[in-house]
């Protein structure tokens, strides 16, 4: 299942750092950050629930830009 999320970045280079770390979330097949429409594509494993894998996706992406936001 694939999803699409608004996300609130500052720079290009942040968003780049933020499609890394929700790649490697676990229950993330892919991630994708489109900076200049502020959109997060998230394809999940299957058999995951997107809203608890996104909390984490969240969390990671804290950790490397702690001021971005991803709404869902």
């Amino acid at each position: 299942m694939k999803k699409t999320y608004k996300i609130e970045v500052d720079c290009a280079n942040c968003a780049n750092k933020m499609e890394e770390a929700a790649g490697n979330t676990p229950g993330v097949k892919t991630a994708s950050v489109n900076f200049m429409a502020l959109k997060m594509t998230v394809e999940f494993l299957e058999g995951v629930t997107p809203g608890n894998v996104m909390q984490e996706v969240l969390k990671n992406c804290k950790r490397v830009e702690d001021d971005c936001e991803i709404f869902f």
